[in-house]
């Protein structure tokens, strides 16, 4: 019989938060039609857990990091490690990452947080470049607000934020959108619909893709929806389902860095 992932550890300092609609709502404080929140009963479902990677060199730095391959800070490393406390004595059946280090860095600090032997080395781990972070182009590397103060914060909100704005050079969030959400449905999908407990560590953008596709949220909606860090997003699946049926949210007690 499976536990449910919802419930943290015995005597743990971390806080749960529980939805009784959509992982949006806690989010970006509004709620997406989402199936409501039931009873765990012992059946067979499908659990997908979602992480941001902790903080990196350039997150610390403020700038646009996008495919560089960044590590974490020392915090990073130290907030994973917090937030992978919820995961103790879980099961997880597979792992899905990104092609980029920060990620292979936030799952070894999640599995120490969660005294998981797993480790972002091990063969069975997926790192998928589909789930890479959004190509910045030619802001790569410039510092983000910096630029604000260049370009005015209209159009910087729409660079961070639009769906599809354009970035010279880069992509908009409908292309990571375009890139990772047919990878989730041919490789991940089908394994939470046969009752498997998957992890994902990807990045701020491609889970804000995967919130779009499994929350319904519409195009126009997507400025307001983000992934902050410290914080693990729990959806839960039926075999006979393409979206899930419920979701939490579990944030750690930690001060997210200015990213």
């Amino acid at each position: 019989m499976k536990t449910p992932l919802s419930q943290p550890p015995s005597g743990g300092f971390l806080n749960l938060e529980r939805l009784h609609s959509s992982c949006i709502t806690l989010l970006v404080g509004r709620c997406i039609a989402l199936a409501p929140i039931v009873p765990y009963n012992g059946d067979m479902t499908g659990t997908l857990i979602i992480s941001r990677h902790g903080e990196s060199e350039w997150n610390l730095q403020g700038k646009w990091t996008g495919w560089t391959d960044i590590s974490l800070t020392e915090k990073g490393k130290s907030d994973t490690r917090q937030l992978g406390e919820f995961l103790r004595g879980r099961t997880i059946d597979a792992v899905y990452t990104s092609a980029l280090k920060r990620t292979h860095e936030t799952l070894d600090a999640l599995m120490e947080g969660a005294d998981n032997p797993i480790r972002s080395s091990d063969a069975a781990v997926v790192h998928a470049s589909e789930l890479n972070e959004r190509d910045y182009g030619d802001l790569t590397g410039k510092n983000k607000w910096e630029v604000k103060e260049e370009i005015g914060e209209k159009a910087f909100n729409g660079i961070r934020r639009g769906w599809d704005y354009p970035v010279p050079g880069g992509e908009t969030l409908k292309d990571v959108y375009e890139r990772s959400i047919p990878y989730f449905e041919s490789e991940i999908l089908p394994r939470l619909q046969a009752g498997e407990t998957v992890l994902i560590v990807a990045h701020g953008n491609t889970i804000r893709a995967l919130m779009k596709y499994l929350d319904r949220i519409p195009e126009e909606d997507m400025g307001t929806v983000e992934m902050p860090f410290g914080q693990l997003l729990v959806y839960t699946f039926e075999s006979d389902t393409v979206y899930p049926t419920a979701c939490d949210v579990l944030k750690a007690d930690i001060v997210p860095p200015k990213a």
